[in-house]
């Protein structure tokens, strides 16, 4: 069996400067590349999702409430749909994205340009144990690693290499990681915008 890093939304518009900022995410992309850089062979596959926005009706709004609708982000063919200039891409085998017609939140609701699920393509590799990392700590991240956790992988969140949007809001992914049996190492990076 084998080991997989999955990024999580490691985007422009999730950084600082996009239309959807959190705070550290420029550093998360950055802490990212540099553990990939000093420890290359900690994972066997490396895969990336991407919030990748056609039209996702009712996601978008012009006064959103940030719980269930957001300002326009991450919109296919525009710069804030790609990754962060930080985050080093080189080692990822696979793209995933998401949410073209909808709202979607977790990397398992992706899928690959041949049409293919990460949870399939993990499992075509004989994947048990994932890592995940990325943006938002308490949105994607915590919805790819709940997902992962019951789609049967033994799921850990790297949470040093998350970046967080507000401190109530990722206390509840906190919990919603312990009650699903997902270990988490390290502290959300949480800043003030």
């Amino acid at each position: 069996m084998s080991n997989a890093l999955i990024i999580v939304d490691v985007q422009q518009d999730f950084c600082e400067g996009g239309s959807l900022a959190v705070a550290g995410g420029a550093g998360v992309a950055a802490g990212i590349s540099r553990l990939l850089a000093t420890e290359p062979d900690r994972w066997d596959h490396v895969v990336a999702t991407k919030d990748y926005h056609v039209d996702p009706g009712t996601h978008f709004a012009d006064s959103p409430d940030y719980v269930s609708t957001w300002p326009r982000h991450c919109v296919v063919g525009t710069p804030g749909s790609e990754f962060h200039p930080e985050l080093a891409t080189d080692r990822i085998e696979a793209v995933f994205h998401k949410g073209e017609y909808a709202a979607a939140y977790s990397g398992f609701e992706g899928h690959a340009d041949d049409g293919e699920r990460l949870a399939d393509w993990l499992r075509r590799r004989g994947v048990d144990r994932v890592d995940v990392v990325g943006i938002a700590t308490d949105h994607c991240v915590r919805a790819t690693a709940l997902d992962s956790a019951r789609e049967g992988f033994a799921t850990t969140v790297l949470l040093d290499l998350t970046a967080a949007v507000a401190p109530d809001t990722t206390d509840v992914a906190l919990r919603a990681f312990d009650g699903a049996g997902i270990t988490t190492l390290g502290s959300p990076v949480i800043r003030d915008a």
